[in-house]
This record gives structure tokens, sequence and C-alpha cells, in this order.
């Protein structure tokens, strides 16, 4: 016979340890809350991933677009090449010994590097050069004003006096025939802007440029091309693009407080209905990281500056009546919400884990099975098919072989991402402290073509 004492001791126990564990039952609110959140996650993915999907398969069978290629001979209107510097004595002889060599009117050429506080040896050459070329090379030297970038297209775009404004950072390197192919998409009244292809240089330094080589490729050859061809929403770059210069006043002109000053005149042409038009066939080569600390800064400056773009225009592409069609408004806001799915996947992740604990029931079970099948087989390697079909389409399959590592580069990118929206909060511009915010430089020099 167990004593009454022992009895007592034993229900206490057992109330103590229900007040810690509950079962299942107990949790169905919260499991329930979880599994439509996880619902949602995965809903948004399989958005992506047809995205992904229709894109790839649109730039391997589909009619492909490529309307201002066949503009040889025109007369050609007057441009200003912009070429922002920041302490770059390693790459800006590069960019201007390419220029001089364009074909390209050269009256009708005005090259203006704007040298912005170097401390280096930046200055000395761009007189240099100015001093040979006085009719095609006119520096400006800042020393006063808001620094960075945005802040200096802003200042120098006051003084531009031609119909067509190209901008090139200052470790591009042209083609000869480039200045031309980026001109002509501007002679349809409806274009506002062009983006040329982004090509790396460096791509034989090392694994991880070999494999930001892919990445690029994939994101030019195939999702910006079939963006193109699909009458979507190609994205500016203020790396080798231009834009026109009654279109830029139209709409306020470069903002000096984003990180990414391209992604922000990409919607505010947008949404006043200008046409961004990419050219896929006008290559321009670039130097890519060749380090992981400077792959990881990298992203996670275009991660701030695309998701402050998100929250400055989300609302505003939603009530947009300036689209085209159902498809372009869904897919200017996929297009914003690209960096933003990052922190979303992670959120699921933790989601999963966090339902596996509670004790999800068979339902709520399945449903985190059907994540991470979902996302495992086809949303995470949604984007490594476009990587795939960009190698084929440029006459590489080999470089195909590297497609398996793609895969750490993608946890690298999902984690500095995640960890950059947690900075948002740092951008605003009464907060933030503008400085320049680039890509550190390594001088390889120019690639023969």
């Amino acid at each position: 016979m167990i004593p009454a004492s022992a009895l007592l001791a034993l229900q206490s126990r057992d109330t103590i340890f229900q007040s810690i564990y509950r079962p299942p039952a107990a949790f169905t609110l919260t499991t329930l809350i979880l599994s439509v959140l996880l619902a949602a996650i995965v809903a948004v993915v399989i958005l992506y991933t047809i995205r992904h999907y229709v894109f790839t398969l649109n730039r391997l069978f589909g009619r492909q677009r490529h309307p201002y290629t066949d503009v040889q001979s025109a007369a050609w209107p007057a441009i200003t090449l912009v070429i922002p510097a920041h302490n770059e004595e390693l790459v800006i002889a590069h960019i201007l010994d390419a220029l001089l060599d364009v074909d390209y009117p050269r009256e009708k050429l005005r090259v203006v590097p704007v040298n912005d506080r170097s401390t280096d040896r930046t200055q000395e050459i761009l007189e240099s050069y100015a001093a040979k070329y006085p009719a095609l090379i006119f520096p400006v030297h800042r020393s006063e004003g808001k620094p960075g970038k945005a802040a200096a297209l802003k200042e120098i775009t006051e003084t531009v006096t031609t119909d067509v404004m190209l901008v090139f950072d200052a470790d591009y390197i042209p083609g000869r025939g480039l200045i031309k192919q980026l001109v002509a998409p501007f002679f349809d009244p409806e274009v506002g802007a062009v983006m040329g292809r982004v090509v790396p240089l460096n791509s034989d330094t090392n694994l991880l440029t070999r494999l930001l080589d892919l990445e690029r490729s994939g994101g030019y050859q195939v999702d910006q091309q079939a963006r193109m061809n699909l009458h979507l929403v190609p994205q500016y770059g203020g790396t080798v693009g231009g834009v026109r210069t009654s279109a830029l006043r139209e709409v306020g002109g470069w903002r000096d407080d984003t990180l990414t000053e391209d992604t922000d005149l990409t919607y505010r042409l947008l949404l006043s209905g200008w046409l961004t038009a990419y050219q896929n066939r006008s290559e321009c080569y670039e130097e890519v990281p060749e380090t992981w600390p400077v792959r990881v800064r990298q992203i996670r400056r275009w991660a701030k500056g695309h998701n402050q773009a998100l929250g400055n225009y989300f609302g505003a592409v939603l009530r947009g009546r300036m689209f085209r069609g159902v498809l372009q408004r869904v897919d200017a806001l996929m297009l914003l919400g690209v960096y933003a799915l990052s922190p979303l996947i992670a959120f699921g992740w933790i989601i999963s884990i966090a339902l596996f604990y509670l004790g999800a029931t068979p339902f709520q079970g399945l449903i985190v099975i059907l994540v991470i099948a979902s996302y495992s087989t086809l949303g995470n390697f949604a984007a490594f098919f476009e990587i795939a079909a960009a190698a084929r389409l440029d006459g590489s399959r080999g470089r195909s072989k590297l497609l398996p590592l793609v895969l750490f580069g993608f946890l690298i990118s999902i984690t500095s991402i995640t960890a950059s929206a947690f900075s948002l909060k740092k951008l605003s511009p009464f907060r933030r402290a503008l400085v320049w915010d680039k890509t550190h430089r390594y001088g390889k020099g120019r690639r023969e073509s």
C-alpha cells in the first residue's frame, strides 16, 4: 500500500510535468498559425519557382526579342558618358583606353569621369588623359557636397546637355561596338533606360570567380533576356547602362539616399510609364569579387538597397495604372521581392523546426514535408536550371560541372541577405552617413574581345 504522502508527491510531480509539457492537442492554435504561415511561404516559393522555369524555357525554346540590334547606321545623337570614380587608380585607365577605341562618332561623345574625393592617383591619371584628349575627356573633381556614387551622379546630371547619358562603373571594359548598341534603343520614344550584359573578366582566378561567372550568366543570359522577351520588367543596372536625360529629370533625377540607385531608378521610370530595354548582345566586362568577405559585403549592400526599394515602391506598384498587363505588374512585384525571399525561406526553416518540436499533427507534418520537398527539389534548384541553360546558350557546357558547388554560394548568400534584412532601419537618410559603397578592385586589365 502506497503511503498518502507518496501519492500526494506523485500527483504534484504530474501536475508540474503537465504544466511544462503539454500534448500536441494543447498546441492546436499555435500549430495552426505556424502551419498557415508555412503554407504562405510555400506558395511564395512556388511562385518564384514557376517564374524561374518559365524564364528558362523561354530562353531555350521561346521567341527571342532583340529589337534594337539591327540599328547599324543612324543619325547618332550626342551622348555624355559618366564614370563615377573613387580611388580607382587600378582600373580607371583601362576603361578610358577602351573608350578611346569605341566605334562612335568622336565629335558626339563626351566622357566625364567624376572623381569623388579620391586619395590615390585617380585625379592624376584623369588629368593626364584630359591633357592628351581635351576635346573628349572632361574630368570633374568633387571635394564638397555629399559623398557617394548616387550623389556624384545627381550633381553631374545638372550639367548634362545631351539627350542620352550612359553610366559605367570604373572597372568596366566596354567593347568597341558597345556604345552604339546601348544608344540604339533610345530611338524608341518609349524607352527611358537601357541595360547591357555584364561579363566577368577575371572568371579564371579561383573557384569563387568561376561560380560568380555562372551566376552572372544565369542572371543576364536567361533572367534579363527572358523578361525582355516576355515584355516584363528588365532591370536597369547603373554599372553598364544608359538613361534618357529627359526621362531622368521627369522622375526627379538620381536619389542620393539609397544604396541601389539603379533599382530605385528602374521603378521610378516604370511607374512613370517608361520602358527599360535589355541588350543581351551588348557585353561589358567587369571584375567580380575574388574573396568571400568582399563577396559577402557586396551581397549585403545589394540586399539592403533592394529591400529599401521594396519598402518604397511595393504599394505604388500594386496601385499603379501604367502597367501593360497583369503579368508585367506581377513581375515588377516579384522583382522587388527577390532579396526578401532569403529571410522568408530562413523563417520557413525555423517554423518547420518549431512545428516538429511542438508535435505537429499528421496533416501539419505533411505540410512540413511538402515545404522541404518542394523547395529542395524545385525552388532551391530552380535558379540552377537558369544557370545550366545559360551555360548551354553560351556554348560552354563544361562550366555546368560546377553547378553542385553553386549550392555552397547559395547558402552564403541566403545567410548574408538574411543578416542584412535586420539592418534596414539604418538605411534612413537621416540616420545613415553617405559613403562610397563599392566592390574591391583588382586591376586585372583589359579583356581582349
